[in-house]
């Protein structure tokens, strides 16, 4: 059975979070994803668990490194609370010039300071459930002190699966080995992909930590391209086009379209993005590509394509809410297949 998750986009005003996670609740997903682009993520998903009732809400995914994570346990805390056990913590680790240049932040080797990242909130979390001492002391972070005045205390719900987006290796390995599921991107979510590449990966990590469950659970996130009818499935292959040709102009997505052939595809779109042909960029994903790396249907079929292509590989997808809400009913019908598969 799958769980199915909403998107929102990034750009998303404030004020209009409430109402979509309202309209995202009552098509029957399982959870809405909230992103950090334009908008600090912790602050969406407050607004989103406010609105909402049943909806699991996850940050999809926080920027953690600039943060320290006293600051994002004590706000993960908060928002377990007010959902009432309806939080996940999303985390990723940016790449350096954003972590730099963006935030201000200092760099350093991005797995080790995510393994202790989550340690650290575990360590954080334990302390406030079950009054053990707070004693974590890593390379990156060390936590030592804990006043009562300062502990929020426990929590009816008190476990808070922690996600880990993830594209290469190590950062792959290290969600086997710590969180409890793996966000894919776009890039790295190709059936062939997950089951030659990141389930073997997630698998090292788990290994690697003694987990006996084979490491973190995935949900996938692909572009899906989802209509009610052909013309209108074409529109939305071409959007995955632009997109996916955008995205894999940046170097740290090429590696993924290696097991294709396609990596001097991936080099001739950084070539284009260096000199602003952005524009020319489309015609470099073929159709055959879009075909490997998009699922495509009318809304009748959808959920067949997605079970095909995930159901042995993921328990969570994540679905997209239609653009135009007359199209509410044929993706509810949609989420109740894949929820039932």
């Amino acid at each position: 059975m799958f769980q199915v998750y909403a998107t929102m986009d990034q750009r998303m005003p404030l004020s209009q979070v409430a109402a979509y996670a309202r309209r995202v609740e009552s098509l029957g997903y399982d959870g809405l994803c909230v992103p950090e682009a334009a908008h600090d993520g912790l602050v969406a998903a407050s607004v989103a668990v406010q609105a909402t009732t049943v909806l699991q809400v996850a940050t999809s995914v926080l920027v953690a490194f600039p943060r320290s994570p006293m600051s994002v346990a004590h706000a993960a805390w908060d928002l377990q609370e007010l959902s009432g056990g309806r939080f996940e913590l999303g985390l990723g680790s940016q790449v350096r010039g954003n972590i730099e240049g963006r935030y201000s932040t200092a760099w350093a080797p991005p797995v080790p300071r995510m393994r202790e990242y989550v340690q650290s909130l575990r360590a954080i979390f334990d302390a406030w459930q079950n009054g053990s001492r707070l004693r974590f002391e890593g390379e990156h972070y060390r936590f030592t002190r804990m006043q009562p005045f300062f502990n929020p205390g426990p929590l009816p719900h008190p476990e808070i699966p922690v996600l880990l987006g993830g594209i290469g290796p190590g950062m792959t390995a290290l969600a086997g080995e710590v969180a409890d599921a793996l966000v894919t991107h776009p890039t790295n979510t190709a059936p062939r992909y997950l089951r030659e590449v990141v389930r073997p990966r997630l698998e090292k990590g788990a290994r690697r930590s003694g987990r006996t469950d084979g490491g973190a659970s995935l949900m996938v996130g692909p572009l899906v391209a989802a209509a009610p009818d052909a013309a209108g499935v074409a529109r939305e292959r071409e959007w995955a086009r632009r997109l996916l040709g955008f995205l894999y102009s940046t170097p740290a997505y090429v590696p993924s379209l290696e097991l294709f052939g396609w990596q001097e595809r991936g080099e001739r779109l950084g070539a284009l993005a260096r000199e602003g042909r952005w524009d020319d960029m489309s015609a470099i994903v073929d159709d055959p590509m879009l075909d490997t790396l998009v699922p495509s249907a009318p809304y009748a079929e959808i959920a067949d394509v997605l079970i095909d292509w995930y159901g042995e590989l993921a328990d969570r997808t994540t679905f997209p809410v239609p653009a135009d809400p007359a199209n509410d009913p044929h993706a509810r019908r949609a989420i109740e297949r894949l929820q039932a598969e």
